[in-house]
């Protein structure tokens, strides 16, 4: 079933809500939040290694919840008493990437603990976060998307005489990924993604031109696409884990509105929202696009839990908006807490005082 949509032109409309977020946040500030983060994927652990703490998203986050009055507290998904501290919280807002993080496991564990969290379901956050099964998915739902082939560990991918770009199945921020331009160099490519990620690897055909993000965001009254944003590398080939790492804030990369012509712009958010009603996500997510000189498209990802760093580009498409990272993260807590609650017979989970071990251990 397809969301109700709002253009992001529609300013009268997106301050309406802005405004319904704010009063229902007033009526909610009771609510105890649990901002879910740590090293639990390779690409988080790449961050927390790398950046200086300013940069993490988890940091913009602590402070917007400060800022707008809630109570929350950081919690650690690698500490062994992660679970039993969940249970005592009204709802979860993650902000891990990768597996486990925004695969649809940790969404599950959620689910079955009937704890209210932030951003897409099981199926959406499993379908998007892995790149065949999205990119199937988008062939299905008729979006444009680059040719590929799937490599399996210890199999044979024949070079077809032209640039691919080897990613990961699973994971962001172009950790594991490679251009490949030449025959000697696909060997090693496919080993170095496989080793970032045992599981089977994507072999895309590489497309020139400018990377282009759409965020999307619900609201009270429909979900908004954010303007189209122009992904500008000063400092490499492509959009790579270093340029968006950009640990020495050398300023590798900077987005821009892209200025597209008005039919090509359509497109993108045509089909942003497209994949968003056809994955079924909730929450928030930013779709990210190749456009060709020739004014040509191809999506080539879905991410269901966009990185929410001071300057991100989630954050600066809700800004173009008039939203500040106030509204976004009242807007992530309010979707949450308003969908419909599942109607199960699972019971209310136990915690005893002393780690249970299990019948093999000596």
């Amino acid at each position: 079933m397809s969301s109700k949509h709002i253009s992001h032109l529609d300013r009268p409309a997106v301050t309406r809500d802005a405004e319904t977020l704010r009063a229902w946040f007033e009526d909610n500030k009771a609510l105890k939040v649990a901002l879910v983060y740590g090293g639990l994927s390779a690409e988080d652990r790449l961050y927390i290694d790398q950046s200086p703490t300013e940069q993490l998203s988890v940091t913009a986050l602590a402070e917007t919840l400060a800022s707008v009055g809630a109570q929350f507290r950081i919690l650690n998904p690698c500490d062994q008493t992660f679970i039993r501290e969940l249970t005592e919280y009204d709802v979860a807002l993650s902000n891990l990437h990768g597996p486990y993080g925004e695969d649809g496991r940790l969404q599950g564990l959620l689910d079955y603990l009937r704890i209210p969290f932030c951003g897409s379901g099981v199926a959406a956050s499993a379908t998007a976060a892995d790149k065949v099964l999205c990119k199937q998915t988008m062939k299905g739902l008729g979006v444009p998307t680059p040719p590929w082939t799937v490599w399996r560990h210890d199999t044979e991918v024949p070079w077809q005489g032209r640039p691919v770009m080897v990613k990961p199945a699973l994971g962001g921020s172009s950790v594991g990924m490679h251009l490949v331009r030449e025959a000697d160099q696909l060997v090693p490519a496919l080993e170095d993604a496989w080793a970032t990620d045992p599981s089977p690897v994507l072999v895309e055909d590489y497309m020139a031109g400018h990377p282009v993000t759409v965020g999307l965001l619900e609201l009270p009254s429909g979900v908004l696409a954010f303007p189209p944003l122009l992904t500008l590398v000063h400092d490499g080939d492509y959009y790579d884990a270093a340029s968006k790492l950009d640990a020495a804030a050398q300023g590798t990369v900077s987005v821009e509105p892209a200025g597209f012509p008005r039919p090509v712009l359509e497109a993108l958010i045509g089909h942003a929202r497209t994949l968003w009603d056809g994955l079924g996500c909730r929450g928030a997510a930013r779709v990210d696009f190749i456009v060709a000189p020739d004014g040509d498209l191809h999506a080539l990802e879905v991410n269901t839990t966009p990185g929410m760093s001071r300057d991100s580009n989630f954050v600066t498409g809700g800004r173009l908006c008039g939203l500040s990272r106030d509204d976004l993260v009242r807007a992530f807590l309010h979707e949450a807490l308003t969908r419909p609650a599942y109607s199960v017979p699972l019971p209310t989970p136990v915690f005893g005082t002393s780690t249970v071990q299990p019948e093999h251990a000596v």
